[in-house]
């Protein structure tokens, strides 16, 4: 007779829903065990290769033995240095790189410790909906509880501050913003950043702002960075990574930087949980903060020829989606009478193309479908032909 214990989860992962990407995975593996010819537009993975003056300093960084020893918690100062002098001549910010730069494994990261370091349990994190689905899970992790801020078509899926209620406001202590939007796409301006950097100060909130997709804009329209607007270091820090800008998403390294306080704060948690990112991965992001704008134009280039070819022939199928001013992620309504999960569903069995359901960004997401623009231009083409071919009611 077979023995062993009763194996419970803990009360705070039985309550979580599927994580949202890791169900996505589910359905791709099962498609592709079918023999599916698989065109995968769900996850922000990209497709285009690390520059190769980065791989090349891993390689001489990963030879020098030093690099193998146990690297700082907070990053090496010569990374943030590089961080503080980038965000110097790419938003005109300054950084002091010892107080003001923190060193991350990834945003993801820093964005699912930071409300262990300010939430106790019960106190309140103001989380957009749809949004990057961490901010709630970091905030359940922590005993807080989330409160969705809808972002709809009608505001340019900003959030409307003053329908907030107040006995909300009284228990919040995080707001969460994500601009470029990941994944409506929209982009922020600078009358809402002040009008954020004045309702944090009137009830006293953190702003943590992602800023992840900063630097994969089109038309020549660069975004703003939240630490651009006067007094944002009073009340926030904002999150960046190399994964989408450079192509870096299996490295795993990105910074947080803006008020020295909260980066301690969050710095605490680090110290106690992880011991920082290996030391050659750091000086390989030192020369991807260094890639020329050349070089940069290029990936953009690539990106925004992707998104034409997708939204022009999404529109002539008789989809709506939003045409992005950044990000690579196209968000479509779609038709009525299906939830977002059925449509994804019914794209992929039909076509054997995968979407992303905009419910699992939460319930403001429903209604809704997220491609990614992570495949290249005949792919694209070759997604818009199949799904032309699917029967639903226009």
């Amino acid at each position: 007779m077979k023995r062993g214990i009763s194996i419970e989860l803990a009360d705070r992962v039985r309550s979580l829903p599927p994580y949202l990407f890791a169900e996505i995975d589910r359905l791709k593996q099962e498609s592709l065990k079918s023999g599916t010819d698989l065109i995968d537009l769900s996850i922000g993975d990209p497709d285009l290769p690390t520059p190769q003056h980065v791989i090349n300093e891993l390689h001489t960084a990963s030879m020098r033995p030093a690099n193998h020893r146990y690297p700082s918690y907070v990053g090496m100062l010569s990374f943030r240095k590089a961080v503080s002098d980038w965000y110097q001549r790419r938003f005109k910010v300054t950084l002091d790189p010892n107080s003001e730069v923190l060193t991350l494994i990834g945003s993801k990261e820093g964005i699912g410790h930071i409300p262990l370091a300010f939430l106790n349990p019960g106190d309140v994190a103001l989380v957009p909906s749809p949004g990057y689905p961490v901010y709630a899970v970091g905030t359940k992790f922590a005993g807080g509880e989330v409160y969705e801020m809808p972002l709809k078509a009608k505001n340019d899926y900003l959030p409307d501050f003053n329908i907030i209620p107040q006995f909300i406001l009284r228990r919040a202590k995080l707001m969460f913003l994500n601009y470029p939007n990941n994944p409506t796409s929209a982009v922020a301006t600078r009358d809402f950043y002040e009008n954020a950097i004045d309702f944090a100060l009137s009830h006293n909130l953190i702003i943590c702002h992602d800023a992840a997709y900063s630097e994969i804009y089109f038309d020549n329209k660069k975004p703003l960075s939240f630490l651009e607007i006067k007094g944002s270091k009073s009340v926030g820090i904002e999150f960046h990574s190399l994964s989408k800008t450079i192509n870096m998403t299996g490295w795993r390294i990105g910074f947080a930087v803006g008020n020295s306080d909260i980066l301690a704060g969050l710095g605490k948690i680090k110290t106690n949980i992880d011991s920082g990112v290996f030391q050659a991965v750091q000086e390989a992001g030192i020369a991807a903060l260094k890639t020329s704008d050349d070089r940069l134009n290029e990936i953009r280039l690539k990106y925004q020829k992707r998104r034409d070819v997708l939204y022009a022939g999404l529109i002539e199928i008789g989809l709506k989606p939003l045409k992005p001013q950044a990000t690579f992620y196209l968000w479509t309504s779609i038709p009525k009478g299906m939830t977002s999960m059925e449509f994804t569903k019914l794209l992929l069995n039909e076509t054997g193309v995968l979407t992303t359901p905009g419910s699992g960004f939460g319930a403001v997401g429903e209604g809704f479908i997220r491609f990614a623009l992570t495949v290249g231009l005949d792919r694209l083409k070759e997604a818009v032909a199949r799904i032309k071919k699917v029967k639903w009611q226009r």
